[in-house]
């Protein structure tokens, strides 16, 4: 518990730290939100009648304080874009798309990636490792928009297997709206496969040269015995810090490829809302994507350590 305690408050402080980067990211720009919302044109009487209104003209730490306990209610305000809409309606709307690809990723990446790491580190061939190592590498550095680029040419232009831009939602036929997101969980997913299978390989080598392996070698415990009983499980221990990484990199990753493939996620949403200077909704989703991926990591730190007491992260 106490373990647990020193991680939970690791997590507060980093929410904290994240919160006001974000938050004074914004406030420094040259072009603050009542300029973004008016326009240069603006005249500076309308420009100080709007900062006065959207409360720009108090102290810094005045306007992070009602910020902050705003967020902390779920209210960051509305957006510049859709004049009248609240930001929390808008990512709220969007979340649940990027919800299902990050997850339709993962199992991707989990479905995988285990077989495939254990099928290479049980290969005893040079050429055949020789050939996965290059193969993995190759995958590892193909950027995940690019490889939606060329899925998108492949799959939609060529073959004609969907059609970018109709996606369809969840609550008018599920079965069209998984089969629409697993292209874009496809170019996510196959560069972090890689990682975790270059990963995974390394763990369980790692663990076939240890004294434990020998001695059940020695008592005359089979070879899958040895590997599937207990190489197979130490192996995995580290993974699973290591697939916490993976979520990570899957959430954030999936901002460029939701725009390549017109998936209406919060990735999208923050590129539009970039390109048209929204600076509610661009602080809404990147305080969103932190506060997830700090948590995850949270999350992974206190089950490895609950997996394997002997480790002190």
């Amino acid at each position: 518990m106490r373990y647990i305690g020193k991680k939970f408050l690791t997590l507060i402080i980093a929410l904290l730290l994240i919160s006001i980067v974000v938050f004074l990211a914004f406030s420094i720009l040259p072009a603050d939100a009542s300029i973004a919302k008016l326009g240069q044109n603006a005249t500076p009487e309308r420009i100080a009648a709007l900062r006065a209104e959207m409360g720009l003209d108090r102290p810094v730490l005045v306007q992070y304080w009602s910020w902050l306990t705003g967020a902390v209610r779920g209210d960051f305000g509305t957006s510049y874009q859709y004049t009248g809409t609240g930001v929390a309606s808008l990512v709220g709307g969007r979340l649940g798309t990027s919800a299902v690809l990050s997850l339709i990723s993962l199992v991707m990446v989990v479905v995988i990636s285990i077989p495939v790491g254990i099928f290479g580190a049980k290969r005893r061939s040079v050429a055949g490792r020789a050939a996965m190592t290059t193969l993995v590498h190759i995958t590892m550095g193909v950027p995940s928009f690019f490889l939606g680029i060329l899925i998108t040419y492949l799959f939609s232009l060529v073959l004609k297997w969907f059609t970018i831009g109709k996606y369809v939602s969840p609550a008018e036929d599920l079965s069209a709206s998984i089969s629409y997101l697993v292209f874009p969980a496809i170019a996510i997913s196959l560069p972090k496969i890689a990682m975790t299978v270059k990963f995974l390989v390394s763990s369980i080598r790692a663990e076939l040269h240890k004294d434990y392996v020998r001695t059940a070698y020695a008592k005359g415990c089979s070879r899958n015995g040895v590997f599937y009983g207990h190489v197979l499980k130490n192996s995995l221990v580290p993974v699973i810090t290591f697939l916490g990484i993976i979520i990570a990199e899957i959430v954030a990753g999936s901002i460029v490829v939701e725009k390549v493939f017109s998936v209406p996620g919060i990735g999208l949403l923050l590129v539009t809302a970039i390109s048209n200077r929204d600076y509610p909704v661009v602080e809404a989703v990147v305080l969103l994507i932190a506060v997830v991926v700090i948590v995850i990591n949270f999350l992974v730190d206190v089950i490895y350590q609950i997996i394997d007491p002997r480790v002190k992260l």
